[in-house]
């Protein structure tokens, strides 16, 4: 299954529980579902986002290429 194929699951799952028309037990077989393709799709982004490098204009003109880092990513290393 892709990213998209997972989240769109993900969202169906998320509507139906919204819904509130289902069972203790269909809830919970539903809730660990959408546990499981949370966790799937938030490991495909982070591949994704490992994968991403952004391209930096140097002082002389040149342009280098640089690894891509998050916002939390840089929070972490104090910036």
């Amino acid at each position: 299954m892709n990213f998209e194929e997972s989240l769109k699951k993900l969202e169906d799952i998320v509507r139906q529980l919204e819904e509130g028309e289902l069972t203790l037990e269909q809830s919970l077989d539903f809730f660990q579902q959408g546990i499981m393709l949370s966790k799937i799709c938030s490991k495909m982004l982070d591949e994704a986002e490992q994968k991403v490098n952004i391209l930096i204009r140097d002082k002389n003109g040149g342009i280098s290429e640089q690894p891509f880092q998050s916002n939390q990513e840089e929070a972490a290393d104090g910036f």
